[in-house]
């Protein structure tokens, strides 16, 4: 059996981090297993589904590095569907009902009264030729159920163990809009059936929904594929994370410059029993990879978390790898300045930050019982050589004149050499300071 999954976000917005963790979890099984991995874009909601939001999908997923071996849009598929339909009918497990959907409302409200629970009482299926006929002369068109075998459906969930669903407790689900759209429901299920998906990765508010498709599948004559079933993301607090999205989408962690190794890092990881790590490579994390390492309480995401990931990855990384970036970001120090600032830097854009202060006019933070200290730094700047030892000669022939040792020799050339009160090694960074640029800025003066 060649292993084969997919993930099937909708184009109806930005995928954000619970959907990268879930199509990440996908392509690690598939990757470690050999196999393949299906996009598929679930746009049968065609008043929300738009290309835009579609070739955004597709970005994202590119740029996390997340290839996919097959593609397929289910708006493509709609003739397949009709097919489906009808050999449904045919079989007697569709069948139409002409509730409208305040009519609905009221049958829930008296079951809900009565201490019943809220299910469809199937008496669409009593009603006579007549009484249809009757309905559709209203004008009303019909919404189409499928009709579930009352009994429990259980499978041995790759991530939950065994679970059971008792379909008698459930609602005959609609899979055919009044519209004649088709819902999620059943064209997941033709479509997993069509391109031979082996195994299902999802979320836990999947679970009853598996327990449909399951007798979807077996109505269809063919074998369901196996299931596992991920606990959600939360945020730190533990709430729902849904309520932060507009921040979390992919998207928006790549225009403001999250690395995606970071990120993938960090989702690889929550909710396991690994510890969570930055990884420089997928194939570390394909080869780490166990689908029982998943543990079932939710796992919580958090954005500091993320930033000291991000932070770890970008000093680890070395210059052959960020040029071309920083050289469209009009940093063109080379492997020195990197070398030198990449431990100082949560996102890529904070080199900025430092190309400014070893380039650009800064204003010397000087303390007025300082000034004649720095004076005397000033005067003692060697000229020559100037490279890492000339930190060292400084700092020695200050301390020699001065008898200021620690943090009340080195902080306040630092805060005059650079405007800030931390920073890169200031051994490395005073190299890539003019010599007269650092010189004035002892003195007092912006330069």
């Amino acid at each position: 059996m060649t292993v084969t999954v997919r993930f099937a976000p909708s184009p109806t917005g930005r995928i954000h981090v619970g959907n990268v963790r879930t199509a990440l979890l996908n392509w690690l099984f598939a990757r470690a297993a050999g196999g393949g991995f299906l996009l598929r874009l679930d746009d049968t909601d065609r008043e929300r589904s738009t290309e835009e939001f579609a070739k955004g999908i597709e970005r994202d997923l590119e740029w996390l590095g997340l290839s996919h071996d097959d593609f397929m849009r289910q708006s493509d598929r709609m003739a397949r569907y009709d097919e489906v339909r009808d050999l449904l009918i045919a079989g007697g497990r569709l069948y139409p009902c002409y509730e409208t959907a305040d009519e609905l409302e009221r049958k829930r409200k008296r079951q809900l009264a009565r201490g019943l629970p809220p299910v469809y009482d199937r008496a669409a299926l009593k009603l006579t030729a007549e009484e249809k006929a009757a309905f559709e002369a209203e004008g009303r068109t019909p919404h189409w159920r499928f009709l579930l075998d009352q009994e429990a459906t259980g499978w041995a969930d790759m991530i939950r163990g065994d679970v059971t669903i008792d379909a008698a407790s459930l609602s005959d689900p609609v899979l055919i809009r009044a519209d004649g759209t088709y819902l999620y429901t059943l064209c997941s299920v033709v479509d997993d059936v069509d391109k031979k998906i082996t195994h299902v990765i999802r979320g836990e508010d999947h679970v009853a929904n598996t327990g449909v498709q399951i007798q979807i599948f077996r109505a269809l004559g063919a074998a369901p594929p196996a299931f596992g079933h991920h606990p959600l993301l939360v945020n730190a607090d533990g709430g729902p994370l849904s309520k932060r999205l507009g921040s979390l989408s992919i998207a928006s962690m790549r225009e403001e410059g999250v690395e995606p190794m970071a990120l993938l890092s960090l989702l690889a990881k929550l909710g396991t029993s690994d510890a969570v790590e930055v990884r420089g490579d997928l194939a570390t994390l394909i080869g780490e990879f166990d689908i029982g390492k998943i543990g079932r309480a939710p796992a919580r995401f958090d954005m500091r978390e993320l930033e000291a990931l991000n932070a770890k990855l970008l000093s680890e990384t070395p210059y052959a790898a960020v040029a071309e970036r920083l050289e469209r970001m009009g940093v063109l120090g080379g492997v020195a300045f990197w070398e030198t600032v990449r431990e100082n830097i949560t996102r890529i854009d904070g080199v900025l930050d430092w190309w400014a202060v070893v380039n650009e006019p800064v204003t010397p933070q000087i303390a007025e019982e300082d000034r004649e200290f720095l004076a005397l730094a000033a005067s003692l700047l060697p000229e020559t050589p100037w490279d890492q030892e000339t930190w060292g000669a400084l700092t020695g022939a200050l301390k020699a004149k001065t008898g200021r040792k620690g943090k009340a020799l080195f902080l306040p050339l630092r805060k005059a050499l650079t405007g800030r009160e931390a920073g890169p090694e200031m051994h490395r960074l005073l190299p890539l300071i003019e010599q007269d640029r650092a010189r004035a800025r002892l003195h007092g003066r912006t330069a």
